[in-house]
């Protein structure tokens, strides 16, 4: 493998690890809605010349209820519910639960027809990172943050289900729509859904750290993020460019212990190597492979959207 494909790889790291930490700061002044709609639409502007230029906006638009379903269910929903989220649980924390994606996805193949799901280690692998999300749930330091901390958990795992989700509205209904066309009509339409809301909802003037997190939220983690991992998928090809996908939630739990002070529970100590082993089971059957995630683009499948 070349050196650029490993920096890539170290780029996607941590460019889909730090979304959590951004996340997690721009809540703090600015309404959920407001930095979903932040985030999108300058994502979307920074997009769209690259778009043009790959003449990728006009299939994308011959298509557009299908690109719009998937922008609702990948970008739309889950923004919101993330923001929300994490104006109550830590962002390491939110980081780790969403790395449940691919036990999500296994789970859909199984109730799609898929009989590869029901082998042994498949199935160890579903009923081991659930397991572990049970540990982290069960944790004190969550029992003690009250109902609402449960209510955020919930949020944060139907976003998990929401982008196991999406990657099945690509398969069946845009095979043949240019990706990047795809990803910039869905953010720039989210955006714009979003932006009277995110108005309307916030009160006060943002904090300077807040603005500068939904900034970089845009720019790092949504539009760089995406020329960065369609590089990665021209240098190593598609089923090779999610192997950073298990590297994520490692970042997001160090981003949010060494900058936010978060702290590192039993519970996230257990529970953590069960869910990540769970899913790396459930998605390759054990095989030594480089794992598909949940949203994962070539010319014909979308790659995962930053959380």
């Amino acid at each position: 493998m070349s050196v650029r494909a490993w920096w890539l790889y170290a780029a996607m790291a941590l460019l889909w690890g730090i979304p959590y930490l951004f996340i997690k700061e721009a809540v703090a002044t600015i309404s959920p809605a407001g930095v979903v709609a932040g985030r999108t639409l300058l994502g979307a502007l920074i997009l769209l010349p690259f778009a043009l230029k790959a003449g990728a906006l006009r299939p994308a638009l011959k298509l557009w209820p299908w690109v719009l379903l998937f922008g609702a269910i990948e970008m739309a929903g889950p923004f919101m519910l993330l923001s929300r989220a994490e104006t109550v649980l830590p962002s390491g924390l939110t980081g780790l639960l969403v790395s449940t994606v691919p036990l999500f996805a296994a789970i859909i193949a199984l109730l799609s027809g898929d009989r590869g799901m029901l082998k042994p280690t498949r199935a160890a692998g579903l009923i081991l990172g659930f397991i572990g999300v049970a540990v982290i749930v069960a944790g004190p330091s969550l029992q003690a943050s009250g109902p609402e901390a449960f209510i955020a958990v919930g949020e944060v795992l139907l976003t998990a289900i929401l982008y196991a989700t999406a990657p099945f509205v690509v398969a069946h209904k845009l095979p043949d729509v240019p990706s990047l066309g795809t990803i910039t009509l869905s953010l720039g339409a989210v955006g714009l859904v979003y932006l009277p809301i995110g108005l309307l909802t916030q009160h006060g003037v943002p904090s300077l750290r807040s603005s500068v997190s939904l900034l970089l939220l845009a720019v790092l983690c949504t539009a760089v993020a995406f020329i960065a991992f369609f590089a990665l998928i021209g240098e190593v090809g598609p089923a090779k460019a999610g192997l950073f996908t298990y590297v994520n939630p490692v970042v997001a739990l160090a981003l949010g212990a060494v900058i936010l002070g978060e702290p590192i529970t039993a519970g996230l100590l257990i529970g953590f190597p069960l869910v990540l082993v769970g899913c790396w089971l459930a998605a390759t059957g054990g095989r030594i492979r480089a794992p598909r995630p949940p949203a994962e683009l070539a010319d014909s499948e979308l790659p995962p959207v930053a959380s």
